[in-house]
């Protein structure tokens, strides 16, 4: 699934993660999610995954975002499992770029893209709902601490 590299201005870099960004991927998930990180052994297996996208985003060989997603053939809908970009460059397009360089590499295989996000996540739903995404579904009590997950959707056949 090779998004491919995208470079916005001179130093803004979209390219695929590999597993030599498995620790700074670590600590970005720790930093984005204080009561959700993903364990660095569940990172390890999504790095290893042969069906899942893995992004990054790049900031004067910094790395500032990731995302992680796949396609569920079944379903023709693609799911972002893990999308986070470094409190220090939120609000800068970087998270937008993620959503849309998996959506545009995943887009000959699925008809909507999905992804869960915490209710309370103001600032999260604002941008999904901005590129499109739209609430579906509430997984109650999703969270460890007992917070509701909303299922967002875009339709990629209308895009």
């Amino acid at each position: 699934m090779n998004a491919g590299a995208v470079v916005i201005g001179n130093t803004y870099t979209i390219s695929d993660a590999s597993i030599f960004d498995l620790v700074g991927i670590w600590r970005l998930e720790q930093a984005c999610f204080p009561k959700d990180a993903y364990d660095l052994f569940t990172l390890l297996n999504l790095a290893l995954a042969p069906n899942v996208m893995r992004l990054k985003a790049v900031i004067d060989n910094r790395l500032v975002g990731f995302l992680a997603g796949e396609a569920v053939r079944y379903e023709r809908a693609g799911w972002i499992i893990t999308i986070g970009v470094s409190p220090r460059y939120q609000g800068r397009g970087i998270g937008r770029l993620l959503l849309s360089s998996a959506e545009q590499a995943m887009r000959s295989r699925i008809a909507s893209m999905k992804l869960t996000v915490r209710r309370s996540n103001t600032r999260a739903i604002a941008l999904y709902e901005h590129t499109g995404y739209r609430w579906i579904s509430t997984y109650r009590a999703y969270y460890h601490d007992g917070e509701d997950g909303l299922i967002m959707e875009k339709d990629l056949t209308m895009a």
